[in-house]
């Protein structure tokens, strides 16, 4: 009797699962037969039957970029995708097909539920009321006299910068970008944002922080395009899954060490009749923000707004300069004539640093970063997931549907650029500007979900692109030529490296 009811017990333990696998299974065949359906008429490659369009594409690299380019030109507007035959997916590539997705206020990619162990339930993910919540309480926290105290900081990261370049310039070695500038806007990012110091620049070319960000980055983008990892139980057992774990508690260390320090300073500046030393910050807005019913962030919340504004403050911003000064040292005629506007402003000034006035008289600098954002798109992708039935191109696109905003994709649009591998700041002078479609350019997204941080990273910019212009001349090593890398932000496969001459 004890042994048929233990078996009777093992029999369900193993059935329930069972079970609930061959539902699952039957829901996705369910779906994809709708969807497969529903989306005929959307143009695509031919579909493998277990692979869908996965193995067509050559890999997160040069070739993966090629692919896209190919494309582009071959379905500009519009192309359907399959990763396995069960998720499908809808490239949208022009600004008619963008415009009426990017106003969504729902986004999701299969990645994104994935971050939620890293980056919780922040702006980057979150939905509804929530997002919409947060993003209100988290908005004064980029307004003009809150970012106004920054560009003394970004001076100070640049200089830091400066002096590490110099010694570079002096041996005649050459300087590998994407390591010193990843460590150079982290270090300003945590000053300006946390007002934490910690002398990252000065402890070496890498930071345990930037290590941990780029594997997290680099895992991801390994479990969308291999399928059996879009299992949780397998992914969590797998060699890059538990590493993913491992990295998420570090950076989870550093935020929690960050907001624990804050909220001693503030107990220190309550109890003291002092007048506060340091400026307004983006932490100090976490924690005190209060919504209309007196209701503040929770220390959840906190958190994950921490490790979201750490991951995309820092990363991207590191992308776009690393690959913006590339294609000035490749560009010497645009780089000197980007270094005479930055002379004018500042030569003969006995302090050379950049101003608040300054960033806002640096036109042709602006258009210098316009374009190499455009050209090497540092967010290579953003995605959607439809909240509704859409009508896009025709056809009726239904409610769940993933949607792939390809940023790199649109800003390679033949139909939209010519020429577009070519590197023309040019293309954003004003009477350009005002001929183009406000949707052609998406650097960061548009509409409700566009980057909060957008003003933020063009200042930055501006500042340690101007400072490193005024003191030296970029040429490439002739010896090495960068390969780009695509994760959640544009990397280099063996990193980017250029020659310093002091001017």
């Amino acid at each position: 009797m004890a042994v048929s009811g233990l078996a009777t017990a093992i029999l369900a333990v193993v059935a329930i699962p069972v079970f609930y696998g061959v539902v699952k299974l039957a829901g996705l065949i369910i779906r994809a037969r709708r969807f497969y359906k529903i989306l005929a008429p959307v143009p695509s490659e031919p579909m493998h039957w277990f692979w869908g369009h996965l193995h067509l594409f050559p890999g997160m690299n040069k070739a993966g970029l090629a692919y896209y380019r190919k494309h582009a030109i071959k379905y500009p507007r519009i192309e359907r995708g399959n990763i396995t035959p069960f998720l499908a997916f809808v490239g949208l590539k022009s600004p008619d097909t963008l415009k009426a997705i990017i106003k969504e206020p729902k986004p999701s990619f299969l990645a994104y539920e994935w971050l939620k162990e890293w980056l919780g339930d922040g702006l980057l993910i979150s939905k509804g009321k929530k997002w919409a919540r947060n993003r209100k309480l988290l908005t004064p926290a980029f307004h003009f006299d809150i970012l106004k105290p920054y560009i003394q900081v970004y001076n100070e990261g640049a200089d830091k910068l400066l002096h590490k370049m110099s010694q570079c310039a002096e041996t005649g070695e050459r300087l590998e970008l994407f390591s010193n500038i990843s460590l150079a806007t982290l270090d300003i990012l945590l000053c300006c944002a946390f007002s934490y110091e910690n002398d990252i620049q000065e402890k070496g070319e890498s930071h345990p922080y930037v290590h941990a960000v780029s594997e997290m980055q680099d895992a991801m983008m390994h479990r969308v395009l291999t399928p059996w990892l879009h299992l949780e139980w397998i992914w969590r057992l797998s060699p890059t899954g538990r590493k993913f774990k491992k990295n998420c508690k570090y950076v989870h260390s550093v935020s929690e060490e960050i907001i624990r320090k804050r909220r001693e300073t503030l107990k220190q500046e309550e109890g003291s009749n002092k007048k506060r030393a340091r400026y307004l910050d983006f932490l100090d807005i976490l924690l005190t923000a209060q919504d209309s019913d007196g209701q503040g962030l929770t220390d959840e919340e906190i958190r994950d707004e921490a490790d979201t504004f750490l991951f995309e403050g820092h990363d991207t911003t590191a992308s776009s300069i690393s690959w913006n000064l590339y294609s000035l040292a490749e560009h010497p005629e645009v780089q000197q004539r980007a270094q005479a506007e930055i002379d004018a402003l500042l030569d003969g000034r006995e302090d050379q640093t950049v101003t608040w006035d300054d960033i806002h008289n640096l036109p042709y600098l602006t258009m210098c970063i316009k374009e190499g954002m455009r050209l090497h798109a540092p967010v290579p992708f953003v995605q959607r997931e439809l909240s509704k039935d859409m009508e896009i191109y025709g056809v009726t696109l239904p409610r769940g549907l993933l949607l792939d905003l390809h940023l790199y994709t649109l800003h390679h649009n033949p139909t939209i650029w010519d020429n577009d591998m070519e590197y023309r700041p040019e293309r954003f002078s004003p009477e350009n500007i005002e001929k183009m479609d406000p949707f052609a350019y998406l650097p960061f997204s548009a509409g409700p979900r566009n980057c909060i941080g957008q003003n933020f990273a063009m200042h930055e910019q501006k500042v340690v692109i101007a400072r490193i212009l005024h003191r030296f001349t970029l040429s490439t090593d002739p010896t090495h030529t960068p390969r780009k890398k695509i994760s959640l932000v544009m990397k280099a496969e063996d990193g980017i490296y250029i020659k310093l001459t002091p001017r």
